[in-house]
Order: structure tokens, then C-alpha cells, then sequence
């Protein structure tokens, strides 16, 4: 099972104040932390801002834009002080994320204006994990995180960057701290919370690598299923984003996104492609239901919705669907969601197969679906 994040908050925070007592008699106003214009003493007070505005955020499930306040210290706070409202703001948070249903969501701005609770969670120990490292490099700190927390940063975050055998070289590589062998130098860089598209009774939650190495080997990848899922093509198709992942290849937009009702939560099914579109920007698209929720329309909803966000992107020019002729409730399904069968049975290398497969196209979204927009 796919935890929260809240004990990663929790170790993370523990790990950043031992190591930071370790020079709290210095004078922290004056020592620049490593690699930024704040000093360490600034530095230490983001931290415990940003962990502060995260909780927030959550419990107060915030739309558009952070909760409208901000940490201000007390006159003449020292740096145990300034370490006690880290570890304060860390409980905050813990609390947050343990608190907030599977479902809820809260504003952050990149690169999709939301996160859920391992979002948060995991935004909380990147803030840690990294800003120790740059005020332990200022005041001559050992500082060596455990490997699965930065994992965990990375799984959640980061889910173009290929992972490496040390996720915490990675980590400080993939926000331009460090050097990795035989890769480029990264002078921007910006984490990615996970996609989440509204769809009429559902809302498609993209699946990140964490939640597909979970999917993949049997969990749950985070989410409370229906009547015991997910379908297997949802753990197969878990597995093709968790190879893509580990090639360095992998991109959210065009994953795997998890089918959650509106009503009650609970998942229902898988939605994605099986790739990025080729060079005539052509993507295939695939889906599967669990079996007590079939008959409903879902699957139209969700392939609807998903399709007319893909199209209205600038490098889609058009969707595909291999269906199994024998398969007439899937054939109506694409049908009604706006795919119009090609001639001729077909695989997905376009040859014939056994048993034969239809391929349906769209390539505009239908007059009466404006296409939905993220949340």
C-alpha cells in the first residue's frame, strides 16, 4: 500500500534539526547558505514558511492561490528557537497530510495549480531535504539524508528525471546541486505535481512513478478501489509507465491517470496512452473499467474528457483506439466518445492479427464537448 507521506515529513524533519544542532551557536545571519542569496538564518525561516503554507494549503483546501498569510518570527528568535518553529511547522503538516482524505486538494502553482496530500508531503521533504543541504554546506554540516526520502522526493516530483543508484546524488543533480556522470549540468529545473482532469462523474488523476511501481506490483497505487481492482490492463499499463520512468523517457501528460468517482472516491478504473505522440503527433489511447463498474458510461466520460484535452494540445493532431472486433461494448464506447472506426482489421503495428483488431480515430473533439480544463 502507497502511504501518505506524512511519516516521510516526520523523518525528514527530524533529520534536518539533528543535523542543524549541530551549529546552532553560530551566527546564522551572517554565513550565506551554500548556493543562494539568503543567509542560513533566511533559509532556515523558508523552510519552515513553506512547510507552514503547505499545511495550509491542504487542510484548507485552496483553489487559486496560497492561504493569505505568512510566518513572521519573533524579535530576537536565536536559532534553537528558529529550529523549534521548524519542527512545529513539520507537525503541522504531518497533521495535514495524515487528516486530508485521499481525494483533496490544495493550490500549488506549478505546473498544474494542485497537489494532493503526497503532493504536499512530498514538496514539505523537498524543501527539507535540499535547503539542509545548502545551509549544512555553509556552516561545514554533514549531511547525508536517507536514500528514501530523496527517492521519495524524486518518485513524486520528479517523474522525467531517470533514476540513478543514489537518489540523493540524483536529487541534488536534478535541482542543480550537484553532478551526475554522463549527464548535462541543470541550471533550471522545476518539480511536477501529478495532472488531475475533471470528466463528468469522475475526475482523472494522473498516476505518478511512485503510484505505478505500487500498481505494478499489486498495491493499490494510493487509491480505494472498487469492488477489489484494479483490472489487470490498469497494472500492465502501470508497469509500461514505471519502464519509461526508469529510461529517463517517461512524461506524465501522456501516462496512465486513475478513473475516481465524484460520489464516493472510489476507483474505478484505468485511462492513458501508450506513449508520446509519434512525429505526425498521432497518440494510441487504451482503457479498462473494473467489472462493477461497467454499464455505466464511465468510460465515455473519462475517454471524452481525456481526449479533448490531448487534442487541444499543440503536438496532438489525433488519437487511436485498437479494439477487438468481437469487443461491441468497447466499439460503442469509443464510438460515443468521438472515434470514428478506420477500414480494415488491424494490430498495433498495423498488421493482421489474431484475434482481429478495429482501429478507431479522432482527431477534433465533438460539437457538444467543450473539452475539460485541469484542477
Amino acid at each position: 500500500m502507497l502511504g501518505d507521506g506524512a511519516d516521510r515529513v516526520d523523518e525528514a524533519v527530524a533529520g534536518c534539526v539533528g543535523t542543524l544542532r549541530g551549529a546552532v551557536e553560530r551566527d546564522w545571519t551572517e554565513v550565506r547558505a551554500a548556493g543562494l542569496e539568503w543567509s542560513c538564518h533566511e533559509t532556515a525561516t523558508h523552510i519552515a514558511d513553506d512547510l507552514l503554507a503547505y499545511a495550509a494549503n491542504l487542510a484548507g483546501r485552496a483553489q487559486d492561490g496560497y492561504v493569505p498569510f505568512e510566518l513572521r518570527l519573533d524579535d530576537g528568535t536565536g536559532n534553537a528557537g528558529l529550529l523549534q518553529v521548524i519542527e512545529t511547522t513539520g507537525a503541522l503538516l504531518t497533521a495535514a497530510v495524515r487528516t486530508a482524505p485521499r481525494e483533496a486538494r490544495g493550490f500549488h502553482p506549478y505546473p498544474f495549480r494542485s497537489a494532493d496530500r503526497r503532493g504536499f508531503a512530498a514538496m514539505g521533504v523537498a524543501e527539507i531535504l535540499l535547503h539542509t543541504h545548502d545551509i549544512a554546506g555553509a556552516l561545514g554540516l554533514a549531511h547525508e539524508p536517507d536514500a528514501d526520502l530523496a527517492e521519495f522526493v524524486l518518485t513524486q516530483l520528479f517523474p522525467r528525471v531517470r533514476p540513478d543508484t543514489d537518489p540523493w546524488r540524483t536529487l541534488l543533480w536534478a535541482t542543480g546541486r550537484g553532478e551526475l556522470p554522463g549527464r548535462a549540468a541543470v541550471t533550471a529545473w522545476r518539480w511536477s505535481n501529478d495532472l488531475v482532469l475533471p470528466a463528468g462523474r469522475l475526475v482523472l488523476h494522473g498516476v505518478t512513478p511512485a503510484g505505478a511501481a505500487d500498481l505494478a506490483v499489486g498495491g493499490d497505487g494510493g487509491f480505494a478501489w472498487l469492488d477489489g481492482g484494479p483490472f489487470q490492463g490498469t497494472r500492465d499499463a502501470a508497469g509500461m509507465v514505471l519502464k519509461a520512468y526508469r529510461a529517463g523517457v517517461h512524461r506524465p501528460e501522456f501516462g496512465l491517470f486513475v478513473l475516481v468517482r465524484r460520489e464516493d472516491g472510489l476507483a474505478v478504473g484505468g485511462l492513458g496512452f501508450h506513449g508520446v505522440p509519434d512525429e505526425e503527433g498521432r497518440a494510441e489511447i487504451g482503457y479498462d473499467l473494473v467489472e462493477g463498474a461497467r454499464g455505466h458510461g464511465y468510460a465515455t466520460e473519462a475517454l471524452d474528457a481525456l481526449a479533448g484535452w490531448a487534442l487541444a494540445r499543440d503536438d496532438v493532431r489525433s488519437l487511436c483506439a485498437l479494439v477487438e472486433e468481437e469487443n461491441a461494448a468497447s466499439q460503442r464506447v469509443v464510438a460515443r466518445a468521438g472515434f470514428v472506426r478506420a477500414d480494415g482489421p488491424v494490430d498495433a503495428a498495423g498488421q493482421e492479427s489474431q484475434p482481429p483488431l478495429r482501429l478507431y480515430l479522432r482527431t477534433s473533439s465533438p460539437a457538444a464537448s467543450d473539452g475539460p480544463s485541469g484542477v
